[in-house]
């Protein structure tokens, strides 16, 4: 009878306490569940994190799928075109800007620039960008980039020689702007791609869309870009040369972006 007395008591303590432990193994697979999904999800946040921070825009001109920018147009241009210099604060240079009406757009004119650091010819090509090459010609012929120098030497994925802002800081022009022209008013570098300025060629710099003024860059190997900047012409050997070997010297400070180590005065600019 006490036997049984006994076993009614422990069954009864056991129901009890039935629910306590359904709570309690209910409670544990919720932190197990819980925990793993804080895991995952934590883990997999660094992750994509990491990746998004390592990834890079394309530097180097060999990775695959940049493609050289062709110094052709797809559709030649009319035999003359009407560009517009508007008036854009004041010239680093008193300067008047070009006439704009039935500028040419075929042949090509020569701009050699006496260097301290050697010659260097320049074959401008009207039949890409007759406004920036009208501009550019009518700078030299006024004189402009006399006695100023190239004040902008980049090494790496981009290597070019920067020249024609006569305060030799990067900000200066000649009080006026244009648009910009090819490859940007063409098919055949679409947006947001990247394209390699080949070695010897030509471009106008800018600081955004239609904002050309007299600042170029000598391209002395071939550079990765946006396709962004107006092509105007090339060099000739002799003038690849003398801007291959400034690159050589490399930049003032070691760096990759800065004043060449050797300044490059140019003493005179003169058309032909």
């Amino acid at each position: 009878m006490r036997n049984l007395e006994r076993e009614l008591r422990k069954r009864e303590r056991a129901e009890k306490t039935k629910p306590l432990g359904v709570v309690a193994a209910t409670l544990a697979i919720l932190v197990v569940i819980v925990g793993g999904i804080w895991f995952l999800t934590t883990i997999g946040g660094e992750d994509e994190e990491v990746e998004a921070e390592s990834t890079t825009p394309v530097t180097d001109p060999a990775d695959e799928g940049v493609e050289p920018l062709s110094l052709v147009r797809a559709e030649a241009l009319p035999d003359t075109v009407t560009c517009d210099y508007v008036e854009d604060g004041a010239a680093a240079k008193e300067v008047a800007a070009p006439d704009g009406a039935e500028v040419p757009a075929t042949g090509e004119v020569t701009v050699t620039l006496a260097t301290s650091a050697g010659e260097i010819p320049m074959v401008l090509d009207r039949s890409l960008s007759p406004c920036a090459v009208h501009a550019i010609e009518h700078l030299a012929r006024s004189g402009y980039f006399d006695d100023t120098v190239c004040h902008r030497l980049t090494t790496g994925g981009l290597n070019v020689l920067q020249c024609g802002d006569p305060t030799g800081s990067g900000t200066g022009g000649p009080g006026f702007r244009f648009a910009d022209e090819y490859p940007v008013d063409g098919s055949e570098a679409g947006a947001g791609q990247t394209v390699v300025y080949p070695e010897g060629s030509i471009a106008m710099a800018n600081s955004g869309p239609d904002t050309n003024g007299s600042q170029f860059f000598l391209n002395y190997a071939d550079g990765t870009l946006p396709p962004n900047y107006s092509v105007i012409g090339r060099m000739d050997d002799t003038g690849l040369a003398t801007v291959r070997a400034v690159g050589d010297k490399g930049v003032a400070d070691g760096g990759g972006d800065g004043a060449p180590a050797e300044e490059v005065r140019i003493r005179e600019a003169t058309v032909s």
